[in-house]
C-alpha cells in the first residue's frame, strides 16, 4: 500500500479541487523520475532486453514537457509494473519505482511510490548486513535531488505516509 485512503488535496491538482498546482506537479514527477532512474541499472543488470521501466521513466518526464498525455504515462506505468511482477528482489523494485514515477502524471501522490520502491531496490541489492545503510544513503540522495519549491511538501509526505511505505523514510 502506498496511496493513503483518504487524499491529501496538497496532492491533487487545483482542477480537481485541491492545491497542487501544475508547476509543482511537473516537479513532482521530474523528481519520481530521478528516483527510478537511479536504480533502473538494477532492473536491466537483470533484464537488459526489457525496456518498459525505462520507457515508463521517459514517458514521466516527457509528460512533464507537455510531449505526451498522461493516459500514456499511465499506460506506461502499467507496463512497468507487468515487468516488475515477473521478477523478485531489487530487479522487481527498481521496476516498480519505474511505474510508480510514470503513474505520477496520473496522481501525483504516486512521487513516494517511486522513492520507496528505490529504496527498496537499493536495499534488496545491498551485501548482507549492509541493507539499512544502503537504504540510508539512497534517502539522503533522493533528498538531495528535491528541488526547493516541492521540498517541504516532499518531506512532509514522507513523515505522514512513512508507516505504509514500509518504513523506508525513517532516516
Amino acid at each position: 500500500m502506498i496511496l493513503p485512503k483518504k487524499r491529501d488535496p496538497r496532492f491533487i491538482t487545483v482542477r480537481r479541487g485541491g492545491t497542487l498546482q501544475d508547476s509543482d506537479h511537473h516537479l513532482l514527477a521530474v523528481w519520481a523520475a530521478d528516483c527510478a532512474q537511479h536504480v533502473l541499472h538494477l532492473f536491466e543488470e537483470v533484464q537488459p532486453n526489457d525496456d518498459r521501466p525505462r520507457r515508463a521513466i521517459e514517458l514521466a518526464r516527457a509528460w512533464t514537457r507537455g510531449e505526451m498525455t498522461m493516459t500514456q504515462a499511465r499506460t506506461a506505468a502499467g507496463f512497468a509494473n507487468a515487468a516488475a511482477r515477473e521478477l523478485g528482489g531489487a530487479a522487481r523494485h527498481a521496476a516498480y519505482a519505474a511505474g510508480q514515477a510514470a503513474a505520477v502524471a496520473h496522481v501525483a501522490a504516486h512521487e513516494l511510490g517511486a522513492a520507496a520502491y528505490a529504496i527498496k531496490a537499493v536495499r534488496a541489492a545491498a551485501p548482507k548486513g549492509e541493507s539499512e545503510a544502503a537504504g540510508r544513503r539512497e534517502c539522503q540522495w533522493q533528498r538531495q535531488q528535491l528541488p526547493e519549491a516541492i521540498r517541504d511538501l516532499v518531506l512532509d509526505d514522507q513523515r505522514l505516509r512513512n508507516d505504509i511505505c514500509w518504513s523506508v523514510f525513517d532516516y
